[in-house]
């Protein structure tokens, strides 16, 4: 089982025991399907824990090919957990993690457009604005489509200084 250690959050491989809380936790809206976070993806899935509680869950997805290889970075932390820095530690953990150990240039993550918070935690993390996808995600609840915000980090914008080396 993987651990990669941020300054305050472990994120270690999503295991079984892991999914009811998860599930608790889960944003209203968010990924519907029954089997979710277990479903055949083609992710890399964490869970976010905190001092051994689970928080939220991230994931990452790679482009292998040559001319694209990228990586991107979904996540989510239970609202009970928002504003305590959890989600910037996370998302920097992994995406060290990403360039560091995997070797990424490029990382993407899509928060909603409307989504100030979001935003906020991936700029902090080093990731830039460049581009809205209109209609890019529907609503669960309401089956409107919202607009997405397209962010991207480049390996050399990336401080890897305040995450902790592997091992």
């Amino acid at each position: 089982m993987t651990e990669l250690q941020g300054e305050r959050v472990t994120l270690r491989t999503l295991d079984v025991a892991d999914v009811p809380r998860l599930r608790e936790l889960r944003p209203r809206g968010w990924a519907s399907e029954a089997d979710w976070p277990l479903e055949g993806s083609r992710s890399t899935r964490y869970t976010i824990l905190l001092d051994g509680s689970v928080v939220g869950f991230i994931q990452s997805h790679e482009n292998p090919e040559p001319e694209y290889r990228h990586a991107g970075i979904d996540i989510f932390v239970g609202t009970p957990y928002h504003g305590q820095g959890i989600g910037t530690d996370a998302v920097r953990t992994l995406a060290v993690h990403l360039v560091r150990d995997l070797g990424h240039h490029r990382i993407v993550i899509d928060p909603r457009a409307d989504n100030a918070a979001a935003i906020r935690c991936y700029r902090k993390v080093g990731f830039t604005p460049v581009g809205v996808m209109r209609r890019y995600e529907r609503n669960l609840e309401t089956g409107e489509w919202n607009d997405g915000l397209l962010m991207d980090m480049l390996a050399e914008e990336l401080d890897t200084s305040r995450t902790a080396p592997r091992g």
